[in-house]
């Protein structure tokens, strides 16, 4: 005989979506696709680096910075700041999708979908795990549920702004369409005090 029991989430781990399209013109989406783009393993990636710091990009940075301050405040709920640091274009012709990483020194990362998107658009796709397990065990897939699902997509429209831990691992599904998939990634730091002066742990950041 089967017993009763209980299930609750012990912690979550978010991600954090909001639409930002009003806050990007065409002339900025014609400006993001002429950038000077570079290989990058895989996909391509710009030379510029600092993205959102150029006046160009003035209103889509001021949309970012209000997602990254609701996050922080109402996800997170923390009082410091999240600041973007190094911001750049991603480009995925046909064909081409991104391998699992995470990003080093940063707390949020995010993905900006400035263009219109292909058909279908690529998933991103967050896995649980990103280090090596010397047990996997095998899911079934008509149990799946928030407790043991090994990854999650997350289908982007233009407009997107998706923002998440920096050290969850993530991918990009193959573009199967025939156009250029295009996209803005960022990191932030905290800005701010974090620890405390009477426990000597303060750190002005």
């Amino acid at each position: 005989m089967e017993r009763e029991f209980t299930v609750k989430p012990l912690f979550a781990e978010p991600y954090f979506i909001t639409n930002i399209a009003d806050a990007i013109t065409p002339k900025q989406i014609e400006f993001c696709k002429k950038l000077t783009m570079i290989e990058n393993q895989v996909n391509r990636i710009s030379e510029e680096l600092y993205l959102f710091e150029k006046r160009e990009m003035a209103s889509i940075k001021a949309a970012v910075d209000l997602a990254l301050a609701q996050f922080a405040r109402d996800v997170m709920g923390i009082s410091q700041k999240l600041e973007v640091t190094q911001s750049w274009a991603l480009e995925n012709p046909p064909g081409v999708g991104m391998h699992g990483h995470t990003h080093s020194n940063s707390v949020v990362s995010g993905s900006l979908y400035f263009a219109p998107m292909p058909d279908p658009p690529g998933n991103m796709i967050f896995e649980r795990h990103n280090h090596y397990r010397q047990l996997e065990l095998a899911v079934d897939p008509e149990r799946t549920n928030i407790y043991n699902a090994p990854r999650n997509a997350i289908v982007p429209k233009q407009g997107d702004v998706v923002l998440f831990s920096s050290s969850i691992q993530h991918y990009v599904e193959p573009n199967t369409s025939d156009k250029v998939r295009h996209s803005i990634a960022f990191n932030t730091f905290v800005r701010g005090t974090i620890g405390s002066f009477r426990d000597v742990s303060e750190l002005k950041l």
